[in-house]
């Protein structure tokens, strides 16, 4: 990562609550090509989420603590801010010497911006600006959040804007927090009813859904230059999975996430 920060974009998205299983899936049966055509051989890495919600994930992950690899490890990580005994830095991290990752890359000349999704990027009280307000320009509208049936299209619209704006010379760190997977998403099957709620087939079908448009995330930022893209969960959720639903739990469901990263060229 030396040889990539300063010289790239970076971009990192987060697909908020997605279950490493629905991932596969999807991928495996050629549902999610603009995904899959991004994934080494098509297929997922499998890796352990840094937390069982979302506040306390990205937090991890602002600090360099992204997705773990389930295998045994230490896994060598690709950011790390400096810290004494740290058996996960190795030769190629890029350490940064201030508190988390977006202040380390300003520092690096980067400009950095959040487009936001799930309440605690929506900036409407204190809890809500904590991980918008790491950032030199932060994104938030209601169309975004996660009762929209359109919000990734929105929030690609802004992330557009964002990189348009921006002079060629600059380097651009964008992070977009992608809402559709969360609860409610029953809305992105045809034929699902609000009565009947929200699925694991329901979540699949948000999956297709912000595959239809995450393209032109990745040409929108492929187009400016050399760029480097993550694109994770930050962790899954459970549909009834021996009894429970949602997130914040010690379930596999919740803590197994997909992962992957890949360079972005000019479409």
């Amino acid at each position: 990562m030396n040889e990539v920060v300063g010289s790239h974009d970076l971009l990192l998205v987060t697909l908020d609550t997605l279950r490493y299983d629905v991932a596969a899936e999807l991928a495996a049966e050629g549902r999610i090509p603009h995904l899959a055509s991004r994934l080494p051989g098509g297929v997922w890495d499998k890796r352990h989420a840094p937390g069982s919600f979302t506040y306390a994930s990205h937090q991890a992950m602002f600090a360099g603590f992204l997705p773990t690899p389930a295998t045994p490890g230490p896994h060598r990580r690709l950011f790390a801010a400096r810290f004494a005994g740290s058996e996960t830095t190795a030769e190629g991290t890029f350490v940064f010497d201030t508190p988390d990752l977006v202040s380390g890359l300003a520092a690096a000349g980067y400009h950095t911006v959040c487009v936001g999704g799930v309440g605690f990027f929506n900036k409407r009280g204190p809890l809500g600006s904590v991980l918008p307000g790491l950032f030199q320009e932060s994104h938030w509208e209601p169309e975004f959040g996660v009762p929209s049936p359109t919000s990734f299209e929105a929030q690609v619209a802004c992330a557009e804007k964002v990189i348009a704006g921006l002079p060629p010379d600059r380097r651009l760190f964008l992070f977009v927090n992608v809402s559709a997977l969360h609860q409610p998403n029953w809305f992105h099957l045809p034929g699902a009813t609000r009565e009947a709620g929200d699925s694991r087939a329901t979540h699949a079908a948000a999956l297709e859904y912000v595959d239809r448009h995450i393209g032109r995330l990745f040409s929108a930022l492929g187009d400016r230059g050399p760029g480097f893209a993550i694109v994770c969960s930050d962790h899954g959720t459970a549909y009834g999975d021996d009894g429970y639903t949602g997130h914040r739990l010690g379930h596999e469901v919740v803590w197994t996430v997909p992962y992957t990263h890949f360079f972005l060229e000019a479409s």
